[in-house]
């Protein structure tokens, strides 16, 4: 049976993504782990005074943001090696709350190789260079909101 070498999923999309479609895009037979970061759009904002968000709208330069993507799980590959599959997808558009709107996903042997690590790595450096624009829409008004924020323990 051919075994898939090192799969590898980027994408922005409109569309809802299935985590475990996505899982099994990136596992072989060699997989004994598969870490999963997935970023849901909240209803409450803390940054700032606590605010109800409606939804959020979503914008990148797709050609951009996915050469910046491959980047990030070119990175996690040369970091971690052992690191099989990786699957890196952000969605744009309007997003509700308790909704998907990005998806990290590494695959390895064993969950003890860095998998971990690898995926939060992947979030990381997303949220870090590649370029997703994002409009808060609440009963406030609306709000781009700038890529520097980070959030602090708790939040």
């Amino acid at each position: 049976m051919p075994q898939k070498k090192s799969p590898t999923i980027i994408a922005i999309t409109e569309d809802q993504f299935d985590i475990n479609e996505i899982t099994s895009q990136i596992t072989t037979p060699a997989t004994g782990a598969v870490c999963t970061f997935t970023g849901l759009v909240r209803g409450v904002t803390t940054r700032g005074d606590p605010h109800q968000t409606d939804y959020l709208e979503y914008e990148a330069y797709v050609p951009m943001a996915e050469a910046k993507m491959r980047q990030i799980a070119d990175e996690i590959r040369e970091r971690w090696p052992v690191v099989r599959g990786v699957a890196i997808i952000q969605r744009v558009g309007r997003l509700y709350p308790e909704t998907p709107a990005v998806v990290v996903a590494c695959s390895a042997g064993h969950r003890d190789t860095g998998v971990f690590e690898a995926a939060r790595y992947g979030i990381d450096r997303l949220k870090e260079i590649v370029t997703v624009w994002k409009k808060e829409v609440g009963p406030g008004g609306e709000e781009w909101i700038e890529g520097e924020y980070t959030p602090t323990p708790g939040e």
